[in-house]
Parts: structure tokens; sequence; C-alpha cells
């Protein structure tokens, strides 16, 4: 069978100019740090990543198809994310527990840190850690950058199945990691009651309001 071509994209195609490389750093620099920095814990990997990200733009933009380009920067961002953490799985998983929260809360701010990244608290950023690369890069795409599964799905060249598990089985283990944040309601052990907290105070928030909607 024979598919008529659309002159419409082709023309799209044969009109459309690639950005320079200048262009990109300067228009998605946040956007790949940010990502970069919630799938790698800390600013040292997230910045070591970014570079590798704007070096593989680089070397492929010419060739780039039109398309989506945020995705593009997504799926560069997460393939790149899950081929570090396979090299360095062991040593990292070892070395999590003992220095994940002072990493965190160590840190100096960075020229290369373009959005504020203390939003989370650092038990939160240190669950996220723990989580197998595959799970995490799924739950951040999702809850934090708000792909859809499908658009998980292309970034990560899985089925829609897989990304369904690995954001359950995710989503799962934060909880568990998580549950000595949930507020408990009842006998205080000084005779008096605790009460809800009110929304909008600062002992309301939720796992979801700061990774997105913890259930499927």
């Amino acid at each position: 069978m024979v598919h008529e071509r659309d002159p419409r994209t082709e023309a799209a195609q044969v009109d459309w100019t690639p950005p320079s490389w200048e262009e990109v750093v300067r228009n998605h620099s946040a956007r790949v740090y940010r990502l970069a920095y919630r799938l790698t814990g800390n600013v040292h990997d997230a910045e070591d990543l970014t570079q590798e990200v704007f070096v593989r733009v680089f070397r492929s933009l010419s060739s780039y198809t039109p398309g989506t380009f945020e995705g593009w920067l997504h799926r560069i961002t997460t393939n790149l994310f899950l081929d570090m953490a396979r090299r360095r799985q062991r040593i990292r998983f070892e070395g999590l527990a003992e220095d994940a929260a002072e990493r965190l809360s160590g840190r100096e701010p960075s020229p290369a840190q373009a959005y504020d990244d203390t939003h989370f608290d650092g038990d939160v950023q240190a669950a996220l850690d723990a989580l197998a690369p595959e799970f995490r890069a799924a739950v951040v795409l999702c809850d934090i950058e708000g792909l859809s599964y499908e658009e998980i799905a292309a970034t990560l060249g899985v089925k829609l199945g897989t990304v369904r598990s690995r954001i359950h089985r995710g989503r799962a283990q934060l909880r568990a990691a998580l549950e000595h944040r949930a507020p408990r309601y009842g006998s205080a052990g000084n005779g008096q009651t605790d009460s809800p907290p009110t929304p909008g105070s600062a002992s309301s928030s939720t796992l979801g309001q700061e990774l997105g909607e913890a259930t499927e």
C-alpha cells in the first residue's frame, strides 16, 4: 500500500530551521537542569548530566527531526541518566544511606541552579534517590514534569503497561519511605487530642502536593 505524502508536512520540514546551540542552552537549560537534579538528587551529578545533555544536543542538533523539542530533551536527559545510574548503581546505593541527607542539607547554591531546588524537603528527595533508577525516572517524569503515561512510554522506549507498573511501584515505595510524615490524630500521649491541621498550614503538606498525585 502506497501512502500519499502530506505536502504541508513536507513543506514544514523543508522550511524548519533548527535553533542554534546557544538558543537551545538559553531557552532550555533551566528545564534540563531541573529534571537532571530530580533524577540524580545532587548538584554535582545534575551539573554533569546537564553538561552531557547539551554535548549530545550539540552533536545531534543538525540531524534533529522536527517534533516536540521538549520531549526530545526529556528523552536525552532520561536516557543519559539511566546509563549513568547503571554504571554507578552499585557504588551509589552502597553509599546512599550514609551520605544522602548530608549531601542534600550541606550543599551550597550554584550558578547552575536556575530554579529553586530546595522546594522538596530533604527526606522527600532522599526517598526519590532511594528508588531504583527506572522507577525514579518514571515517577519524576509523571509527578514532577507532568508527562502523560504515553509520553513517558515514548521517552523511555517502553510499553505503556511497563510505565504504569513502574509508577505504581515507585509511588508505593515513596509512600512507605515517607510514612513518618503522615499526621497522626487522636491521643497525643499528654492527655490532649491532636487536631487535624488546617488547610494551608505547613503541617498539612502532603506527598501528593509535593510529588504530584500519589495514587493511581
